[in-house]
């Protein structure tokens, strides 16, 4: 894989991930009269200033991921105006909205890939004598499913085929309009040559024109139920990890170098297929997961923030701002450390091989 394409899909999905996430917090501020500074487009430096308007600097920064957005008196009580000197609904909404605009945008992603659908994933070519051939299966013929398992793209295919070399499998395929089951053994390796055929003995294709498309209130109810099993799977990871469930390596967190593995691939499958589902779908999810991550009750986090409001709320009074600001401060080296550890790992041991 291309170090271009895993810096563009990374630059091409995590911008609108960060912007839509700033943007959250910048709309919500601004109906609660919180008063920011400056709401940029990328990072900073800044390359330009756009605009001021009520206040606020609107800027063009070098940087072209995502955004930010810098509210007056962030730590600062005393500024008037400020974050730290609005209400504690107005500071609790605020430092939510951004999470909130992550599943909003993750919703709408996910309803509109699954009004698209997957391609689906044909039959180009048999191979004589192949475990493919003795089956019956045939140039054409559409692959549904896989050991019950839906064939949404052709890797689930290859990975069912791999596991099970030497065992039974089931194809649930679809010829001329009408489904037909089919049982086939899958070759283990040292029966085949990998370089000329797979361990089936077909080629496949992808057919856009047979997608696997919802309508748009199946679309809905599959988008809200993809949203709640992201966030359920990160809840239940460790104690997943700890029954034995799944593998460490299935466990482990990703920095930024392993989204852009993983967002590169996707983008080349894409590329190379036209199946856009896939690209969307890995879109939602990182939107997902980055919107529950700042969630957490960790410190420089917009969650550790609203544990601060929280405990305001139920103390009655706040904490002194130069111990939460500490805390903070301390959260932000763990997560700097926490996110170089994981640039280390993602380099040394890529998530894709």
């Amino acid at each position: 894989m291309s170090i271009l394409w895993m810096i563009g899909a990374f630059a091409l999905i995590l911008t609108p991930i960060i912007f839509i996430h700033e943007l959250g917090h910048f709309v919500v501020a601004r109906l609660f009269n919180i008063r920011v500074e400056e709401f940029g487009l990328g990072f900073p430096p800044r390359a330009v200033t756009l605009f001021e308007r009520n206040g606020t600097v609107y800027s063009l920064n070098w940087i072209p991921l995502g955004g930010f957005v810098r509210p007056a008196g962030e730590d600062d009580p005393s500024v008037p105006g400020g974050l730290a000197a609005a209400s504690k609904t107005a500071r609790f909404f605020t430092l939510a909205a951004g999470a909130v605009f992550n599943f909003i945008l993750a919703f709408v992603i996910f309803w509109f890939a699954f009004m698209i659908g997957p391609s689906a994933v044909a039959v180009e070519n048999v191979v004589p004598d192949s475990p493919a051939a003795t089956a019956g299966l045939q140039a054409g013929d559409v692959i549904i499913e896989v050991n019950g398992l839906e064939v949404e793209n052709s890797g689930i295919l290859v990975e069912a085929v791999t596991t099970n070399a030497g065992e039974e499998i089931d194809l649930l395929v679809e010829r001329q309009g009408e489904p037909l089951m089919l049982t086939m053994v899958p070759r283990q390796e040292g029966e085949y040559d990998p370089a000329e055929e797979g361990p089936i003995g077909i080629g496949l294709a992808h057919k856009s024109s047979r997608r696997w498309a919802l309508g748009p209130l199946e679309s809905v109810t599959a988008s809200v139920e993809s949203i709640w099993q992201i966030i359920e799977l990160t809840v239940r990871a460790p104690i997943m990890l700890i029954q034995g469930d799944i593998t460490a390596e299935q466990a482990r967190p990703v920095g930024p170098v392993g989204i852009s593995q993983i967002a590169g691939q996707t983008a080349q499958y894409t590329a190379a297929t036209g199946d856009w589902f896939q690209l969307l779908r890995i879109t939602a999810f990182i939107s997902v997961a980055l919107g529950f991550t700042n969630l957490l009750p960790i410190p420089a986090l917009d969650g550790g923030r609203i544990i601060f409001v929280l405990l305001e709320a139920v103390r009655g009074r706040r904490i002194e701002p130069e111990r939460e600001g500490l805390v903070h401060l301390v959260g932000m080296l763990f997560l700097l450390g926490l996110m170089f550890l994981l640039i280390i790992q993602d380099i040394a041991n890529p998530i894709i091989q």
